[in-house]
């Protein structure tokens, strides 16, 4: 009788999750339509307003923010931007008159093998934005793939020597913020996000739309290997199934925040109130803390469904699958009794309630459907692959336990591109 008391609450809490999850999907802010002209400060008739009035503003901060950056020491450009070489029109530069100016960032270290595709969708952008590249202290030959690929259409700099008391991609994005100027709009970026051409332009109408200051537009997240589908993903299921999105956007709490930052959009005015990655410099999930730091001063942060906007494919194997958790996982939880207690009730709903079936408790089948219901909206939602995959969920829950034990015991030890990964 017992087990059955208790195998019928967990089934109850698992349908209020799944609820959640249905209710998160509609919820969800999402971009127009591909095609459509998005509006609003950083939005005009093309995606940014007429591309050749603001090809022609950017080129010209870019002149400006490039000598800034070699004035300061802080990173030295590598190749300079293009000068605009015509004035825009009379009507086009009214039109980018109003529209607020667009940097696109890009950190980089040892990603030759992998950032091409990421480097030739920036060059296809809509609407000209200024596209900054910063490789920091890369030794696979990145700086030179950037040049070949790109020539003088972007800005590379090549990054300082890293501080003490820094983690070296908060460094990365703030040398980049520094020599982004006066842009209104910065958009950071991971090397293994692919952009669709008018992506900027649409995530930014997002972020007009919802009157936020921080935006991050999900990516359609990309798997191959079997670790990797099952893994991955759990990342937008577990914000679709336990985060009140609404809420978040709402309360002023830091500790009610959420990001991801291979694509991340923040006003230029709330991240310098914020600190900027220097507010961040030691924390190894940058991105959650930047969206903490931002609410901390008074601004307001969502998430959006980017998966019709952008691709990633943040591992290619399970050996990187492995590696990259166990950098950083630790640090999603405020404590290891804090993590204990999270993995515990994943483990007690989603892996040992199926199991109840064994024991005669059938309301454990309703339980594991229920899951795979979850998984299923979330793959919807997000643009992941449902079949068969949501099918194996109490496995993944069950490598995310394993996972998030061994980030905890190799926390301090861990490199990451030959670099420490945890400050003290």
């Amino acid at each position: 009788m017992a087990l059955a008391v208790v195998t019928l609450a967990l089934t109850g809490v698992v349908l209020a999750l799944t609820v959640h999850t249905l209710v998160n999907a509609r919820l969800l802010r999402r971009p127009p339509p591909a095609g459509a002209a998005p509006t609003g400060a950083f939005g005009a008739a093309d995606a940014f307003g007429a591309a050749d009035a603001f090809g022609a503003a950017s080129a010209a901060a870019s002149a400006g923010a490039t000598e800034a950056a070699s004035g300061t020491g802080a990173a030295a450009p590598a190749n300079a931007a293009a000068p605009a070489d015509a004035a825009a029109p009379d009507g086009a530069a009214s039109a980018a008159a109003g529209a607020g100016r667009v940097a696109v960032l890009l950190p980089l270290r040892d990603e030759a093998a992998r950032v091409e595709p990421c480097l030739r969708a920036l060059l296809a952008l809509r609407g000209a934005p200024r596209l900054i590249v910063l490789d920091d202290g890369s030794t696979d030959g990145t700086a030179d793939l950037v040049r070949a690929v790109c020539g003088d259409r972007v800005t590379l700099l090549t990054g300082g020597p890293l501080p003490a008391g820094w983690l070296g991609k908060p460094h990365a994005c703030q040398q980049l913020a520094d020599a982004a100027g006066d842009a209104d709009l910065l958009v950071f970026l991971d090397a293994d996000v692919v952009l669709r051409d008018d992506a900027v332009g649409a995530a930014a109408a997002v972020l007009e739309d919802a009157g936020v200051e921080l935006l991050s537009p999900y990516p359609r997240i990309t798997v191959g290997s079997t670790g990797e589908r099952l893994v991955q993903p759990l990342l937008q299921w577990s914000w679709l199934t336990f985060l009140p999105l609404r809420a978040m956007e709402r309360s002023p709490r830091p500790s009610l925040a959420a990001a991801g930052g291979q694509f991340l959009l923040v006003r230029r005015g709330a991240y310098d109130r914020a600190g900027g990655h220097a507010a961040v410099r030691d924390k190894v999930l940058e991105d959650i803390e930047l969206a903490r730091a931002v609410k901390r001063t008074g601004g307001r942060i969502a998430l959006a469904d980017g998966s019709g906007l952008a691709t990633c494919r943040m591992y290619t194997s399970w050996r990187e699958v492995v590696d990259g958790y166990s950098k950083s996982l630790w640090a999603s939880f405020g404590s290891s009794a804090g993590a204990a207690a999270v993995v515990s009730l994943l483990l007690a709903l989603y892996v040992a309630l199926p199991l109840t079936v064994l024991a005669g408790q059938w309301w454990g089948a309703a339980g594991y459907l229920l899951g795979v219901a979850g998984r299923v909206v979330s793959a919807r939602t997000t643009g992941g692959r449902a079949w068969p995959d949501a099918l194996a969920h109490p496995v993944s829950v069950l490598l995310f336990a394993w996972l998030v034990a061994r980030s905890f015991r190799r926390r301090g030890r861990v490199t990451w591109k030959g670099r420490p990964t945890w400050r003290p």
